[in-house]
């Protein structure tokens, strides 16, 4: 009698996880975005100056400006043609429509924020997502008396090779580590003996 209590107990359970098992698979859905390319190789190709595009070059018909800033600091001041979309709403539907309709067209897009540092997460994460026709504008943006200044930014040079400092650091997250216990010397403390002293005073 225990043994069939047993088996019943077994098929219920097991109903139950197929039960779950084929809900999970009906009920899930694709991440609306994933990344084309990784972190590592993202960064690779963009540590490079192809992918800055300096201010004197903005009125190019072939690049489409966007403004990373919030909207009430686009609305103070921006640059000719220049549309807002703000670096929390860059993967909305609606924007990355914009994005996909960009590249299609053959556009190059120009990104810039009040200057190039506020900038890179956004290009990383639109690269990585596969647009790889995405720049960033080399320029400070500032207000002086509710009038716009824009001016050139000089973007630091690296002297050391980035691509080969991702490649070393990975090789080395790759290779099993040894863990080597040092044992420290042995410290020899030496006794000073004191000296006896002689007796005083005698028969």
């Amino acid at each position: 009698m225990k043994e069939l209590e047993k088996v019943k107990n077994i098929s219920i359970a097991s109903t139950l996880f197929i039960l779950a098992v084929i809900i999970g698979l009906l009920t899930y859905k694709r991440p609306k975005n994933t990344f084309a390319l990784n972190t590592k190789t993202a960064l690779e190709k963009i540590t490079s100056d192809s992918f800055f595009v300096p201010l004197v070059n903005v009125n190019n018909q072939n690049y489409k400006l966007i403004d990373v800033r919030s909207s009430y600091e686009f609305d103070k001041g921006h640059l000719d043609t220049a549309i807002n979309i703000s670096t929390p709403e860059i993967l909305k539907e609606a924007n990355l429509e914009i994005f996909k309709s960009l590249k299609k067209a053959g556009k190059t897009v120009v990104l810039y924020g009040n200057n190039p540092e506020e900038v890179n997460t956004t290009l990383l994460i639109l690269y990585q997502l596969g647009y790889n026709n995405v720049k960033l504008l080399k320029a400070e943006i500032s207000y002086l008396q509710n009038r716009l200044i824009t001016k050139n930014s000089d973007i630091e040079k690296s002297e050391k090779d980035i691509a080969e400092f991702i490649k070393e650091s990975t090789k080395n997250a790759d290779s099993s580590s040894v863990i080597q216990i040092v044992t420290p010397p042995k410290k020899v403390i030496t006794v000073k003996q004191k000296k006896k002293k002689t007796a005083e005073g005698g028969c």
